[in-house]
């Protein structure tokens, strides 16, 4: 995929804009240069969006829950921890593409890109936890 030319802050930012590690955002919040690599980890694409306005360097469908999980969890808080443990079951089958998530996160800044509205019951903080664990 094409690098995307960032816009910085003020050049002394760069330092702290750049920071290596993973975050995660809404796909729908607008794109900051402190995203770094910005991936979209939703097997769907986000309603409404254009691809330009999503400013991607990736889309790794692969590492989305399957659709009879999404299903099954809609959103449901109550539902989360049992969300959890499912969903690292089915992370377990990508283990290459967690690695280069890990080495990229190494190197840069990675943003996983998530449609979902609750930021904090959604597939994303359990990716980014996963990421981080090792």
């Amino acid at each position: 995929m094409k690098t995307k030319s960032r816009e910085y802050s003020s050049p002394a930012c760069i330092l702290h804009e750049f920071k290596p590690g993973v975050r995660i955002k809404r796909v729908y919040d607008d794109p900051a240069a402190g995203d770094g690599y910005r991936v979209l980890i939703d097997r769907l694409w986000p309603r409404g969006l254009s691809k330009r306005k999503a400013a991607l360097d990736a889309w790794a469908r692969d590492i989305a829950p399957s659709p009879a999980l999404r299903k099954w969890f809609a959103h449901d808080p109550e539902r989360y921890p049992e969300f959890r443990t499912r969903y690292r079951a089915e992370l377990r089958a990508h283990p290459d593409d967690l690695d280069a998530l890990r080495e990229r996160a190494r190197q840069q800044p990675v943003t996983l890109l998530y449609g979902a509205r609750d930021p904090h019951f959604n597939h994303a903080t359990v990716l980014r936890e996963v990421i981080d664990r090792h």
